[in-house]
């Protein structure tokens, strides 16, 4: 049986700066735990070093994160080290990298703040979703039993077997199509019914249907190979809290400016179910054969 998202992101303390977590083979993507979980795993150490060993900032909220992805990392035992670059009365910055065997292989910055304190000046900045038209509206009482007019879930994934990590969201797309090519609205929830909490949001930016399909079906007339797309570069902006005890649905929108030479962008749009504004996220991602994903680890430093 799989382990909840809970239990595949818990992460336990070895000492004040050193955290261990296990990542488990249910939410990989081939042989590579999912981009998004390694994210919210990064969410998690840092709560867990605000709250005991740096409890005394008040700080219990990430509002910032920035994450390099250096090599792959493999499902397993993982240890993340901590290290206090900067704290401040109104927010701090640590560091945090991922290891396993040996080599370093993700590192990021996160900056913690309270943002329940925050005060300063608010204006309306007139933002919509773009490109227009907004998203049809959603009934959250009837999308789960797939009732919903406007919305259906997704059960004909792509590569199920190889995105292992797919089984574990159930996520729904507008019925009448996408508003265009390269552009991925959803709705998702977690398959195994728990809520979303602040550090799932790390999961989200980075979990959604391929924005490759449509524009390569509506370029190429056919339908896409097996592709893996590894994330080099993830940012996160967040903007505002969950409830402690969580929310079951969230919305993305994701749409990439440019594809080019097997590399491309993502802007990621998190709202929540008032269609506020939670998060913002951009992404630097490889697009390569689903093969690299599989191949035996290089000795050298090299992806």
């Amino acid at each position: 049986m799989a382990p909840s998202f809970a239990e595949a992101t818990a992460v336990r303390a070895i000492d004040s700066h050193t955290y261990a977590v296990d990542l488990n083979t249910e939410w990989c993507v081939g042989s590579v735990p999912h981009g998004g979980v390694i994210t919210s795993v990064f969410l998690r150490v840092a709560a867990t070093h605000f709250s005991t060993t740096l409890a005394a900032q008040n700080q219990p909220h990430t509002i910032s994160l920035h994450i390099e992805f250096l090599r792959r990392t493999q499902e397993g035992a993982a240890t993340l080290t901590v290290r206090d670059v900067k704290l401040g009365r109104q927010t701090s910055t640590i560091q945090v990298s991922l290891s396993q065997e040996g080599r370093e292989e993700v590192v990021g910055y996160l900056t913690r703040s309270n943002i329940d304190t925050e005060s300063g000046l608010s204006l309306k900045t007139q933002w919509t979703l773009q490109p227009a038209p907004r998203p049809p509206p959603v009934d959250f009482a009837m999308l789960a039993g797939g009732e919903d007019p406007n919305w259906i879930e997704e059960t004909d994934k792509p590569f199920p077997k190889f995105r292992k990590v797919s089984h574990r969201v159930r996520n729904f797309l507008p019925r009448a199509g996408q508003v265009m090519p390269g552009v991925v609205d959803q709705w998702l929830c977690f398959e195994s019914g728990e809520p979303f909490t602040d550090e799932s949001i790390g999961f989200v930016s980075d979990h959604f249907p391929s924005v490759i399909g449509g524009l390569w079906r509506t370029e190429r007339k056919d339908k896409p190979p097996a592709f893996w797309f590894p994330t080099a570069v993830l940012n996160l902006d967040i903007k505002k809290t969950l409830p402690p005890e969580g929310i079951d649905w969230l919305f993305t929108r994701v749409r990439p400016k440019s594809i080019k030479n097997g590399r491309m962008d993502l802007e990621v749009v998190i709202l929540d179910m008032a269609g506020e504004v939670v998060a913002l996220s951009h992404h630097v991602v490889l697009v390569v054969g689903a093969e690299r994903n599989l191949a035996a680890r290089r000795t050298s430093t090299k992806i």
